[in-house]
């Protein structure tokens, strides 16, 4: 995604605040962020949302507060953490990636939510179709997953040698199969065995590139937590 339509995107999501919400916090508006991933992972993503917000006239501690809520590579928290954001009144909620949009979803109705998304959003039911979206949630689509077969294609031109390229994927990721199945299906008609290497955090990244990927096995990226902004 373009940075220049990543900022026009979350910069726009003030325009999408309720009159009512904007009423009844008219000293200082709350935005929600709740992220899938980690501070340290997220920090490009972050800077890079306050940059939009202050596009759009909304600077950080001045006339807007910003609730941040990472959950560190674990899914299973994300409920949790879209919870307490509902809790501190938030008037948007920007989530990153797919699953922090699902569980912002799942957890309000109401309020309006603006996602990042690798995943085809209405066949993860984020939205009813790309035209008309409905309900309180709008966003972006990455479209990761038609990006597989394409790396594989750029590698193998870069080492056209290589027999074993390595797809390091965080099975948790509802793109994994079919990232999988599409990467694995390319290398077959190029001739080149793709070795599926498992990560679901950055700990197991670097333990895969340690010991997971053997020294003759060139690694690709599949849909790993450092490729998704968090």
């Amino acid at each position: 995604m373009k940075r220049r339509q990543f900022i026009t995107l979350v910069g726009g999501a003030a325009a999408a605040w309720p009159l009512a919400a904007r009423a009844q916090q008219a000293a200082v508006p709350v935005i929600g962020y709740l992220s899938a991933g980690s501070p340290a992972t997220g920090a490009s993503t972050v800077a890079i949302f306050r940059q939009g917000l202050a596009e759009s006239g909304y600077v950080e501690g001045r006339n807007v507060a910003i609730e941040y809520r990472f959950a560190e590579g674990n899914y299973d928290r994300l409920p949790a953490l879209a919870a307490e954001l509902l809790r501190h009144r938030v008037a948007v909620i920007l989530a990153v990636p797919t699953p922090s949009a699902l569980a912002a979803k799942a957890a309000t109705t109401t309020i309006p939510i603006v996602f990042i998304a690798a995943e085809d959003p209405v066949k993860v039911g984020l939205v009813a179709n790309l035209a008309r979206p409905g309900g309180n949630v709008t966003g972006w689509n990455l479209l990761f997953a038609e990006l597989g077969p394409k790396q594989l294609g750029l590698l193998r031109e870069l080492v056209p040698t290589a027999a074993r390229i390595g797809l390091l994927i965080n099975p948790s990721n509802m793109n994994a199969a079919d990232v999988t199945k599409d990467v694995t299906a390319a290398g077959a008609a190029m001739g080149v065995e793709i070795e599926v290497v498992h990560a679901t955090n950055i700990l197991e990244i670097d333990a895969a590139f340690a010991s997971g990927l053997e020294s003759d096995t060139i690694p690709t990226g599949g849909v790993t937590e450092r490729q998704i902004p968090q």
